[in-house]
Order: C-alpha cells, then structure tokens, then sequence
C-alpha cells in the first residue's frame, strides 16, 4: 500500500523504459511526462496540437536538462489518429513500459462530438482511451512490467452509465456526461485488469484520480458557465492543488514497486481533494463487473477495437 507521503523523490529508476503520456501538453499529464523523463525514461507526449506539444516539450528539455523525450501527435477524440499513432509507434518495434491515459476534456457547456460522432467526452475520455489501449497491447506485452494507468476523477461518483444514452443524445447535461465518462474510465481499468489477471498476464491496470488540480481543464470545459463553474473557481485557492500535486497519483502507479494491479490511487487529504498518494475505494458502482463487462463489449463495438489475447 502507498506511504502516506510519497513523494517524486521514490521514484525509481526509468532508465530504459519507454513511457506515453496522453494530453502532456499541460497540467498533470505534463507534469507526469517530466518526473518520468527527469528519472531517466523515454517520454513520447502525445498532443493533440503540435504548437503546443512543441511547446511542452521545449519547457520538458529546459527543465529536465538531458532528458529523452519527444513529441507524438495524437488526437484522443479522433479513432484515424489514435490508429496512425498506433501504426507508427508498431513500426519502431521497442516495448511500452507505461501507458498513461491522462488526456481528457470536462463538462463542455454544449454538446459536442468527435470526428466519429462520439459525444465529445466520453468519446475523448474513454473510448479514445480504450482504442488506444487496445492497439498498443502488443507493444505493452514486449515490455517486462508494462503499467496501464488510466486518470479518472472524483466526479465518477455522480457518473452513471446508461447504456440507453451514451452519447447523450436524449438530453445532455455537462456534468452527468463528464461523470459517465469518468466511471467509465475506472471499469474500464478495472476490467482490463481483471482480463490480464484472468490470462496470466505481466501487463497490472490501475485507476488514478489527481483530487481536484487546478489544471487548463477546468478553464476549457465549464469556464465561467454556471453556478458550479463559478464556485470552482472561488474556491480554487483553498480545495485545489498545483498540478505537481495532482500528478502523484499518476505517478505512484506508474513507477512505485508497492503498486499493484486494479488498485484504485487518489490523494490521502479531507475529501480525498488534495494530499499524498495513497490507495483509495472508488464508489461501488464503479467496481460492478457486469456493467464493466458490458461497458466492454460496447466499446469493442463502437471502436472497432478487439483487444488482442493479454498473454
């Protein structure tokens, strides 16, 4: 089990291993890609805009001076550039030590959907993930410990999965689609996990959540819209941490020996808001297997992604 205050400085060695953070242009997926460079790994950032992955990765070289890292497009809501990255990254024929699934978007004001009509956060969130996971076992299974860590959030809590309305075509509601996506990421986890149990498999998943960071998240979803939005930002001084911060969890289960397949990481502070990493309980719903099942077979089917044997 976690300490209670583990810090970056436990972070063992990365040399030679391979690591890909999704969304590590800013906040905790690019704190996440520096601690793991700043530790020897090879970080590939994967980002959506070069612009701005260029930019990450020239403040990534300044402040790990000496670190092996590069810049990998790849648009989480987009299924043609998660399978181009895959194809590409095949190619190279190395191992893939870590996967962080960390890229995501947050109650947009309106409903959006993504190049393959997915609404745009359960799309991004999950089923982006999901894909990308899929396509890159091979490469998981050539690595000796290969790690999954998948970012969730508190705010699965209120998620719900209705399998009647993923898309939220009946009706959206910012907050609710952000929930499903996120328990939706932690079943996922979980069933992935169980999978590789199940097949004897190296590759361990775990779920992390970073409490509440005040990270470009919160800006480019809810903004300044609505009353939640609002006291999310009146109260950001006080609940939230730096985005340092929320990358423990995240990094815990990327790097720490005492980590362990379907644990669940998140902070240790009141609320779980804010602290040191430390294993958690997700609420119950987000442990229902059948629905984790089900929620599996859907994303097969909607990706067109069948996971390969995990052994």
């Amino acid at each position: 089990m976690a300490g209670s205050k583990w810090t970056t400085e436990q972070i063992p060695s990365q040399a030679g291993k391979t690591a890909l953070v999704t969304g590590a242009n800013s906040g905790i997926g690019y704190q996440a890609a520096l601690e793991l460079a700043r530790h020897g790994a090879h970080v590939l950032l994967g980002c959506r805009s070069h612009a701005k992955g260029q930019a990450a990765l020239e403040r990534l070289l300044r402040e790990a001076p000496g670190a092996s890292a590069e810049l990998v497009e790849l648009d989480m809501a987009s299924l043609a550039s998660i399978r181009a990255f895959a194809g590409d990254f095949a190619v190279r024929g190395t191992g893939l030590d870590v996967l962080i699934n960390n890229a995501g978007v947050m109650a947009l004001p309106k409903r959006e959907v993504t190049a393959d009509g997915f609404e745009r956060q359960f799309g991004t969130n999950h089923l982006g993930h999901f894909a990308l996971t899929g396509l890159l076992i091979p490469q998981l299974l050539a690595a000796p410990a290969p790690r999954v860590v998948t970012v969730a959030s508190l705010a699965h809590r209120n998620g719900k999965i209705d399998f009647d309305n993923l898309q939220s075509e009946r009706g959206y509601k910012p907050w609710d689609a952000y929930g499903e996506s996120k328990l939706a990421n932690i079943l996922f986890a979980n069933e992935l996990n169980r999978r590789a149990v199940l097949a004897h498999s190296k590759l361990v998943s775990m779920a992390v959540h970073p409490g509440v960071s005040r990270t470009s998240i919160v800006d480019n979803g809810p903004g300044s819209n609505g009353l939640k939005a609002v006291v999310l930002k009146l109260l950001a001084p006080v609940i939230m941490q730096p985005d340092a911060a929320g990358a423990l969890p995240t990094l815990y289960a990327a790097t720490s020996p005492e980590a362990r397949g379907g644990e669940y990481i998140g902070p240790d502070g009141l609320m779980e808001m804010k602290g040191s990493p430390v294993v958690v309980q997700p609420r119950p719903h987000a442990l229902d297997q059948a629905v984790a099942q089900r929620l599996w077979t859907v994303s097969e089917g909607l990706t067109g992604v069948v996971y390969p044997p995990l052994s």
